[in-house]
Parts: C-alpha cells; structure tokens; sequence
C-alpha cells in the first residue's frame, strides 16, 4: 500500500490593501442638486428638502438632512435612475427655476450694507456653530435678512468640533460628545478675493501671529463669512482656538473674541466690503470698534477721538444677557498680556485705552459688554422687560443718570416663520391668509383670517403633528435606549404608555437652574394625580442640554431622568437626548403646550415658545421676556409677575403650586371638554387667538423692521452726517468735547436763589423763581446745560424721576452766566429734587455719548 503523503498549508500571508477613493460624481444632468445642496436656502424651503429626502430617504435621515453628504453617498444606479425620472427632473428644474429667481431678486439691495458678527449662528443641524437660543437667534435672523432683500453681510467663527452632541448613560448623566465637523461635508467654502485668492486674516497674540482661514456661506442672499485657525501653518495650541464653541477656558475665549473682531474687521475689509452700519450681537464682537477706529485712523488721518465719533455713529449693540456675570471679562494681567500691543495703534496710553472696557479705574478686569456700550451709539435689549434690565446691567457706565433715563432701547427677539413653522400650517395659512402670505406677514390683519378656518380642521392638524411628534419621539427614543442598553421591557413599557391623543406639554431648553425646570418636580405626589388621570391624562416631553461645566444643571437633567422610570412617571414623563434643531422643530409643532418657567427677570428674551405659538402651541410661562409683551388672556396662561418672596426657594414652592393648579383647573380641562364632534372648542378658540394676536408680533420680519427703523436706519443717516464734507461732523465733535473736557471739573456753582424758599413746604399753583449763577471757565453757555431733576419715591424706595425743568441762561457776563426758571407745582405729593449741569450740543445722538454731568449740591 503506497503511502500518503502530508500535504502542507501553503504560506499565504497578509493582505496588502490599497486603498482607493471613490468620488461621488453628480451626473451633469443633476448638477442643479449640487448648487442647491451649497446654499442654505434649501433649509427653509420645504420644496427643496423634498426634493433631497425623494433622492434616498435612507440616507435622508442617517445623514441628518445634510445634502452634501447626501450626495456623496448616493450610489451610481441610483444616478442613473433620477436621470431617467422625468418627473424627478421636472421637479428638480422647478427648485432650481424658483432658486434662481429668488436670487436674481436679490441681485441689487436698496439700503444701507450692515455688517452684523456674532459668537454663533444657528443656521441648520449640519453646520455646528451654535449651542443655544443666541445661535438660534442670530441665524434666523440672517434667513430673514435674505428674504426681506436687507443688504447684510456676516461675520462668526467656523468651529471645527462646535457646541457638544449630548448622550445620557443609563444613570441618566450627562456625557458630552464631541465629533469633528469635515468642512469638505458642510456648506463651506474658501472666501476668495477680487484675484481669486483665499483670503487670510493676520491676528496678534503674544510672541506671534495667528493665521485665521475665512471660509464662506450662502444663506440665501446673505453672505457669511467664518473664521478658523485649525490649520498647519499655527501651532497646535492655536489651531485648538476655534475647536470649541465656547469651550477652553477663559484665556481661549479672549484669542477666540480677539480672532471674530480684529480678524473679522481685516477679513470684510480684503474681501473689499465697506459696510455702513455694524451690529455686535453680544459683547464677544467687541473689539470690532478698536479695529475699525485704528483703520480709519490710519486710512483717512484721523485723530483718536474723530474716528471714535464715524466708529460709535455707526455700531449697534445688542446685549442678550440678563445679570452682570454673564458678560464676558478678562482679568487686567490676562488683558493686558494679549493687548499690550494695541493702544499705540490708537495713540492711547493703556491707561486710557483698559477705561475702554471699565467702569471705574480701580476695577481688576475688562468688560466686553462696556467695550462695546462705549463704543455704540444705540445700545439694545432683546425684549421690552431686557431693555430695563440692561439699564441695570449697564449703569455703572452712566454716572450721574437715573437707570431710567439711559438711552439703552430694546427690540424684541423674533422667529423665522419659514423656518419654524409646520408646513401643515403653512398650507392652511395659504388658503386662508392668502397667496402673498408670508411675504406679507407684517400686514397684521392678514393673521386674523385665522377665525375664518373651521374648528375642526384646525383639531385635527393638531392631532396630526402631535402624532408625528409622538411617532418621531418614540422612534428616537428607542434607538438611543438601546444604544446604552436600557432594559428592554423598561423601553416596551414606556413607549406603549406614549399616547398621541394625550395632553402633551413640552419643556425643552438650557439646562441651567436659573431656568427652574425642576419646579414641575416639587410635589411628586400631585404631579402623579395629574399625569395619571385616566380620563384626562398629561404627558410631559423634556429634552436640553446643560453646560458642561454647569454640574448643577447636569443634576437636574439626572434628577428628572431618574424621575421619568418610577412606575407612575413611565411615560407620563420623558427625556429625549440630545436637544437639536430638528427635535425643537418636532417638539413646538406637536406639543399641546410650551411650558417655560424661570426666574424673574433672568429670560432676556426666550425665542422657543415664539416657535410654538406660530404653530398654535400654547405658551404657559413666567411673565419674563417676550412673554410680557406677548400674554393674551384666553391665548397662553402666565404666572404671576410679582414676587411674593425674598427667598427664592418659598417663590419656588408657590410657583410650583400655581403650575399645577393652572393645570388641573384650566389646562387640562380646556384640553378635554369636547363638543359633540370631538372637538375642544375652549381650546381651538385659543389656538386661533394665539396665532391672531400673539404671532404676528414675533416673527424675525418685524425684528428686522424695528431695527431698520429704530437703529440701523437713523445710525446710517447720522454717520453720514458725520463723515460729510471730509469728516467735518466728527472733527467739530471731537475738538468741541476736548475744550469742553478740559474745563469741565473747573466749573463752579456761585449762588442758588430760591424766592420763598423750595427746600420747605410748597403751595400748588403758586409760582416759585430760581436763579443759579455759575462760572463756566471760559465755556459759552450753550456748552452747558442746567436742569432741576424732580423725584419721587417708588414702593421699592428708588428715586423716579417725576419732571426735569431746563433752565434758560438770562445773562451771562465774562465767564459767569445766571440760569432762571419759575417752578409752578401742579399736583400735591412728597418729592426730592436736585440741580445738575450737564454738557450740551445739538449735534450729540443723547445724553451718554459724552458723559460730563455735575449734580450740584
């Protein structure tokens, strides 16, 4: 028998791979897809994301509505099938046709160029240069910018990580994930200039020179330009400047805030833009002024102090921040270290050039939001209560004024309609508002045709986006429950309790305490009897993040987590990861009611409900923010103004209590009273009040008429004024607060005559003269003016002013001049009054411009 032979396994080895890309290539046929996907136009037009969801609603939803990204997955065969699809094409064509024509539209703007920088825009989820409500704010208002055919051009930071995405373990804590954004999958592109180089801003930091790149994006019209450093030719310690959207410690946001205005200046200055007015949206775009001061400076040969008066006639600043620590400072030693190149540009001593950013000489750190209040002509809040608020945050500049009479206005923040609202709604609102709606949205009554729509049509809309909300959330929910392992029967349970035609309230933001959202969680006990009613049931949706350096805000979102898996909260109450634009989205269209309760006056603005009521959610909130200009009875609920306590937690624990009374007593039965159709009258009545008399006054188009017509179109005129004839204005100006500076601390009171005498007990009706000689040093009398300030006593004990009485200089000889009034009381009272000088000129946009007052005593 011949013998088998062994036969070895033959030496085989490792693969080798070579790796070869494979480029998405667009077929020249669709080539319209790809100029659409590069302009954010396509985020608030619901025809073109239509058109890229039908391409492969797959890839749609993994890519997260990112049609660039979009495109570079799509397969060949599938190429090849839209090229075949003639309605597709036809559709396609369509899109483009209407693009274009918006474009064209748009090709030559009337109206003064604004040049608008803020820290962050909230444009779409796929560009991640936003964290919350200002990021939000900011990119809706470049959408509307583009639709309302403003000339506007923009500035921010292009990051490479962003604001954080939020994922909770199963103990329901906070984990912040950071994923890099590929600028070649976002709708980014080099910002070129007239010879078609990439532009590139130069911006000093100690020992060296940051590279900052300018890259470019379409909003419709608008042009945005961001910023970034994140490239080989800095070191790795700068490239790390534009990582994070507000991340790094404070020494990074300074580099971060030096990169937006000195670079974001250089950059609109090579890509050859000469803007008219600009808008600091928050005190990170500060350095804005010095910039445009120390080029104007070196451009026209200005002194200092005539450019300052070009730089302040034309900056608008608007403040977002309710409390004083909210404002972005920098410790003098840390300042000083990153600027101590600067006031030599400005021929400033750096004592001179820090006051910038001071109220008091003595003060250890440099304010932004001072920075930028000296150096703006018209100051802002973002709602009517912000604008008094911000006089409060601000008054230490103004010394010498009542918080009162600050020339410190507001405009009060708005939403993008296109944008926020359901299309759902948009159809309805085009049969019953008309086809021009919403280009004419600020014609007002076109929003009460709304009592024209039949009760139940508007029910059953509402039903149809709470069961979408609900079909979105429990698809959501489930996918990120089973990613972190959650019990499965705990995840069967509590999608199976989430019900489409229950009472759902939303309460989705900031997690920051100051926001309160653990007031709902006072009274577990009661807060069961309500969600567990099993003929009127609530179901209450929460989703936010919280700061990851706020712990306190993170143990709330913990807190409420552990909460939602007790057997009587299981789907009763919930907390979605994650808080994103296309949550938001979901959550103020389907929720029944917007729920927001923070702590008095600490919500500037707050834009979330405005969304909501837009899509005839009902707001229930503090009176705090836009919410005390928009509360109607019968179209939302409020809670008291007032404090009832000092201490915050008692206020708590009423406010908690008023909630759920307001629930039990008029939400949820307003919700469940149904008519013999099945239809909550009492509640559809609201919901048409709501859109009727509450919307139209929040949209971005009014946002913008306010501020055409309260800021950017007066401060344009103004400027011209002061730039005419070789900067003439500004000259004058600036030699006239010179002489007037100098003499001012040597002007002297001589005398105040009052007949009868009005420290004591005055008779109404009867006439009382008062002379006041002053010595004004060689000054003219129209330089200085005198006035009697009348107070009277609020419940709080602050002085408000009741009159100021102008004084009229009756004969001035050498340097001293007597001032005369008579005083006629005219309404009984107990009153305090004092005399003050201040300086005087007709060319002067207010009072605070120039700040010399003398109170005398």
């Amino acid at each position: 028998m011949e013998e088998k032979k062994f036969i070895k396994n033959p030496v085989v080895g490792e693969p080798v791979w070579k790796r070869i890309i494979v480029e998405s290539n667009v077929p020249e046929s669709l080539s319209p897809l790809r100029d659409l996907s590069k302009n954010l136009w396509w985020v608030w037009n619901t025809e073109a994301r239509e058109l890229f969801q039908e391409i492969d609603a797959e890839i749609w939803e993994e890519c997260a509505h990112n049609p660039i990204v979009l495109l570079d997955q799509v397969s060949y065969n599938r190429f090849k099938e839209l090229e075949n699809d003639e309605m597709f094409l036809a559709r396609m064509h369509e899109v483009n046709a209407k693009f274009n024509q918006y474009l064209e539209e748009r090709k030559n703007l009337a109206g003064p160029e604004i040049a608008y920088f803020s820290m962050e825009y909230g444009l779409h989820d796929s560009l991640k240069i936003f964290s919350g409500g200002l990021g939000i704010l900011a990119g809706d208002y470049l959408k509307e910018a583009s639709d309302m055919k403003t000339n506007l051009v923009a500035v921010g930071l292009l990051y490479r990580y962003g604001y954080f995405k939020q994922n909770l373990n199963l103990h329901g804590e906070q984990m912040a994930i950071y994923d890099a954004q590929q600028f070649s999958k976002i709708p980014v592109q080099p910002a070129l200039d007239a010879n078609g180089e990439w532009v590139r801003v130069e911006v000093q930091y100690p020992g060296r020179t940051v590279i900052g790149r300018v890259w470019q994006t379409n909003i419709g019209s608008v042009k945005l330009f961001l910023l970034d450093t994140d490239h080989h030719e800095n070191s790795d310690a700068d490239r790390f400047v534009t990582h994070h959207l507000y991340g790094g410690d404070n020494e990074n946001r300074l580099k971060q805030e030096m990169l937006l205005g000195l670079g974001g200046i250089q950059a609109l200055k090579k890509l050859g833009y000469k803007s008219d007015v600009y808008h600091c949206n928050e005190g990170h775009a500060a350095f804005i002024g010095i910039e445009r001061i120390a080029n104007m400076m070196a451009e026209e040969k200005l002194s200092y102090a005539e450019a300052k008066e070009v730089v302040n006639a034309s900056t608008v600043f608007t403040t977002h921040t309710p409390v004083p620590a909210g404002h972005d400072s920098f410790h003098n030693d840390l300042f000083r270290h990153y600027m101590d190149f600067y006031p030599e540009k400005l021929g400033l001593s750096w004592e001179n050039f820090e006051m910038l950013g001071k109220a008091r000489a003595e003060e250890d750190h440099f304010n932004m939001s001072y920075l930028a209040s000296n150096l703006s002509q018209g100051i802002n809040g973002v709602s009517m209560l912000h604008g008094d608020v911000s006089k409060a945050v601000l008054k230490n500049l103004y010394q010498g004024y009542l918080e009162e009479e600050l020339e410190i206005g507001y405009v009060t923040n708005g939403v993008h309609y296109p944008t926020w609202a359901a299309q759902e709604w948009k159809d309805i609102h085009k049969r019953y508002f008309g086809e021009q709606f919403p280009a004419n949205q600020l014609d007002f009554d076109v929003w009460k045709n709304i009592y024209n729509v039949p009760d139940h049509e508007i029910w059953e809309l509402r039903k149809k986006l709470r069961q979408k909300l609900i079909n979105y959330i429990k698809q959501r929910f489930s996918d990120n429950w089973i990613k972190r392992s959650e019990n499965p029967k705990l995840i069967t349970e509590i999608l199976g309790k989430l019900n489409p035609n229950t009472l759902t309230i939303g309460f989705a933001r900031r997690f920051a305490t100051y926001k309160r959202a653990h007031l709902l969680f006072r009274n577990l006990d009661r807060l069961a009897k309500i969600v567990n009613d099993p003929a009127r049931p609530v179901q209450f949706i929460f989703a936010g993040k919280a700061h990851p350096a706020d712990q306190a805000g993170q143990d709330l979102i913990k807190h409420i987590v552990e909460v939602s898996k007790r057997p009587e909260f299981r789907g009763k109450i919930l907390f979605v990861q994650n808080y994103d634009m296309n949550l938001a989205k979901m959550l103020l269209q389907g929720v029944d009611v917007w729920m927001n309760t923070p702590t008095r006056p600490l919500e500037a603005s707050g834009t979330s409900g405005e969304k909501g009521v837009m899509n005839g959610t009902l707001h229930f909130s503090v009176l705090d923010g836009w919410w005390v200009e928009g509360y109607q009875k019968d179209a939302g609920w409020a809670l008291p103004a007032e404090r009832a306590y000092d201490v915050q937690d008692f206020q708590d624990e009423l406010d908690a209590e008023t909630i759920y009374n307001i629930l039990e007593e008029e939400v949820v039965s307003a919700y469940y009273d149904r008519n013999q159709y099945d239809v909550p009258e009492k509640w559809v009545g609201y919901v048409k009040n709501t859109i009727a008399n509450v919307s139209p006054d929040f949209t971005t188009s009014r946002m913008m008429r306010d501020y055409k017509d309260r800021y950017y179109n007066p401060q344009y005129e103004r400027t011209q004024k002061v730039k005419a004839d070789g900067f003439k204005l500004a000259k004058e100006l600036a030699a006239w607060k010179e002489k007037v500076a100098a003499k001012w601390d040597e002007i002297e009171v001589k005398n105040i005559e009052i007949i009868d005498g009005i420290a004591h007990t005055m008779i109404m009706g009867d006439e009382y003269p008062v002379k006041v000689s002053v010595d004004l040093k060689g000054l003219k009398p129209e330089d200085v003016g005198l006035e009697l300030v009348i107070t009277e006593s609020d419940d709080d004990g602050q002085e408000k002013i009741v009159r100021t009485i102008e004084f009229a200089p009756e004969k001035c000889e050498g340097t001293g001049c007597c001032y005369k009034h008579s005083i006629l009381p005219d309404h009984p009272g107990s009153f305090a009054y004092s005399f003050r000088l201040y300086a005087k000129h007709p060319e002067l946009p207010h009072r605070q411009d120039f700040r010399f007052i003398k109170w005398i005593s």
